[in-house]
Formats: structure tokens, C-alpha cells, sequence
């Protein structure tokens, strides 16, 4: 079943570029065809270089993100290291996997840059995980996806490749019901994250 049929979309979207990655997502909180909240938070930083971002139930993804965060962290607390991109994505991999038999209901994309460049990696909700140059989540996926295809340059600059981001999220907002009210972005760089919000007019 998909989440459409759920009536829990979304619509995220994540970008690797040579300078950082781009993750970003729309806000809108919807069941059963009625919007519950336009204030939802689907992009989350876990460290400062490093963010998750998601397509799917709600509660779903403010678990996983707490999770990951808490994991991350302590791994670095212990080992005195940072936890690599890859790490991290396999092991929300390995979470994911372990509840297969009652999943998260949730797409997720984990992005960042460590010491081997920057990092994007989409998992479904049984754990499975790949790294991409970009990816589409959600509801209005297949419309975001088409946006960013059309214009991706893996040498893009951040601040063209935000803004590609923003168009893309933009776009399926339009014409996908269960995304709305605004797009939240995580730049994410070797700088650290910046946190933006983008209204919708």
C-alpha cells in the first residue's frame, strides 16, 4: 500500500554536490485527506555535518531521527572520532532491517560530508540503502524528480544547487495535495549546516 493510499506523504528531496549535499522538504501534515499541521518537520540535522530527511508517517520520522541522532552521538562520544556518512546510513540500515516485520513507515535520505567528500544515501523503509547523486522521496517524488534531472550538474555550486532544491519542492507542491506550507533546507558543507525556511506565495 502506497502512503498515498494512507493519506501520509511528502515530498524531500536530498542533492550531492562537490562542496556539500542539499537535503530539503515541504511541511505539510496530512492524514486521510485532511491537512493536520503546516508546521511539520521532515528535515533533521543529526550532527554539524550531517542531516536526515524523510517521506512518510510522521511519528515514524521524528523516531528515526531521534534514534540516529542519539546513536551518532554516542559513538562519537566513546570513540573520540566522527561517525563517517556511510556509517551512519548502514547503521539506520541495520535499525530498519531489525523491524521488518512491523516497519517504520517511512523513505529516508541520509546525507553529509566526512573525510572522503560528501555523501547521499536513500533508504526504504525495510533498510534497504544506496548512494546516489540525488533522490526523490514522497507523494511528489516523481514531479521533484524531474526538476532535478533537468538541471543537475554534479560541479554545481551550493547556493545553485539550494536553489535547485527549493524549485524542485517547490514544483510538487503544486501539483501533489499532500505537500504544502513552505520548504525547510539543510545546507550542509566542510562549514558546517545552515538551516533555512522558504515560504510558498
Amino acid at each position: 500500500m502506497s502512503y498515498r493510499e494512507y493519506g501520509i506523504g511528502a515530498t524531500s528531496i536530498g542533492i550531492k554536490l562537490k562542496d556539500g549535499v542539499i537535503l530539503a522538504s515541504e511541511k505539510r501534515i496530512s492524514y486521510g485527506g485532511f491537512v493536520i499541521s503546516k508546521a511539520g518537520k521532515k528535515v533533521f540535522k543529526v550532527t554539524d555535518r550531517m542531516g536526515i530527511a524523510f517521506a512518510g508517517l510522521f511519528a515514524d520520522m521524528q523516531m528515526l531521527a531521534r534514534i540516529l541522532t542519539l546513536e551518532v552521538k554516542f559513538y562519537e562520544l566513546t570513540m573520540n572520532k566522527r561517525m563517517t556518512i556511510r556509517a551512519a546510513a548502514k547503521l539506520l540500515s541495520n535499525i530498519l532491517y531489525s523491524q521488518k516485520m512491523l516497519p517504520f513507515l517511512s523513505e529516508t535520505l541520509v546525507g553529509g560530508i566526512d573525510e572522503t567528500g560528501p555523501h547521499l544515501y536513500v533508504l526504504d523503509a525495510l533498510g534497504s540503502l544506496i548512494e546516489d547523486q540525488y533522490a526523490a522521496l514522497g507523494s511528489g517524488a516523481p514531479i521533484a524528480i524531474g526538476i532535478i534531472e533537468s538541471q543537475y550538474k554534479p560541479d554545481m555550486s551550493l547556493d545553485l544547487g539550494e536553489e535547485l532544491a527549493v524549485k524542485a519542492v517547490k514544483a510538487s507542491i503544486e501539483r501533489d495535495a499532500i505537500s504544502g506550507d513552505g520548504v525547510d533546507v539543510l545546507v550542509i558543507s566542510r562549514d558546517g549546516i545552515k538551516e533555512k525556511f522558504y515560504a510558498i506565495k
